[in-house]
């Protein structure tokens, strides 16, 4: 697995609230198609254990259906590393765990070796704090070991006030 920064039991302190969310999703991943489709909706963060764990659900709707799901995202103390464990309301359990951490608390990096049609993949999911009010979500795959990477997820989250 690729080396990821350290986390804080702080990390996701900047998105605890409710926020206007624009997904954009790769219909096909790894296929090679060049498909995309756009959602929009809300994202809300609710803090639990003091902070050292949060409660992320996402609600988007566009011309191809509706996502819902919700994320747990878990800081573990020993390792000094979060797990983000995520549920799509479709599936109703939770894939694998990523596991990762924030360079400084504006970056985060999260990866985990999933399974992707049958064929192992890496996951690599990236965080970044743009400022107080707006972030942005990525998610790719790797066939590769890393090597290349195929972005899959796109979401920006603007706070609601």
């Amino acid at each position: 697995m690729p080396h990821t920064p350290d986390g804080t039991p702080r990390d996701f302190d900047f998105e605890h609230g409710r926020w206007r969310t624009s997904v954009r999703r790769l219909v096909q991943p790894l296929s090679g198609s060049p498909q995309w489709a756009d959602y929009m909706g809300t994202t809300t963060v609710h803090p639990l254990l003091g902070g050292r764990a949060n409660l992320a659900e996402l609600e988007v709707a566009g011309p191809l259906g509706r996502i819902e799901g919700v994320s747990l995202r878990l800081f573990d103390t020993r390792r000094q590393r979060w797990t983000l464990n995520f549920s799509n309301a479709t599936g109703g359990t939770l894939e694998l765990p990523m596991t990762g951490g924030f360079d400084g608390g504006r970056h985060g990096v999260f990866y985990s070796a999933e399974t992707f049609n049958g064929k192992p993949i890496l996951a690599r999911f990236l965080i970044d704090v743009l400022d107080a009010d707006h972030c942005r979500f990525e998610q790719a795959f790797s066939v590769d070991g890393g090597a290349s990477w195929e972005v899959n997820w796109i979401a920006f989250d603007t706070r609601l006030r």
